[in-house]
């Protein structure tokens, strides 16, 4: 069993940053074993992908979020972040971790992943 979840979520104006983090109920060994994502949800429209890290520790990030976005990890710690700067009106929306124990080809293909949190909301004001 496998549990993920997000914090951080807050409103911010423009041009600000967040962090949010995706703690996993899963042991230090397991937990390094997964590929993991961040993706997100605005009402009305598809969930994308926004970064994610496979099992050897490469990352992907999408261009909507290249140059302003990263996603750290903390292994001893179980945890998965993904630092947030210049944020944009447009990155407002309900944003989800995700992870499997499986193999992922393409990082933001969400149907690959196991395991998702409940979502934390992030809004952004001009």
């Amino acid at each position: 069993q496998v549990q993920l979840v997000e914090s951080g979520g807050d409103s911010v104006q423009a041009g600000g940053s967040l962090r949010l983090s995706c703690k996993a109920s899963v042991t230090q060994a397991t937990f390094m074993t997964f590929s993991m994502g961040w993706f997100r949800q605005a009402p009305g429209k598809e969930r994308e992908g926004i970064a994610a890290i496979d099992h050897r520790g490469s990352s992907t990030h999408a261009d909507a979020v290249k140059g302003r976005f990263t996603i750290p990890k903390d292994n001893a710690e179980k945890t998965l972040y993904l630092q947030m700067n210049n944020l944009k009106p447009e990155d407002a929306a309900m944003y989800y971790c995700a992870a499997t124990g499986t193999v992922v080809v393409w990082p933001f293909k969400g149907t690959d992943y196991q395991y998702w949190g409940p979502g934390t909301q992030v809004s952004v004001s001009s």
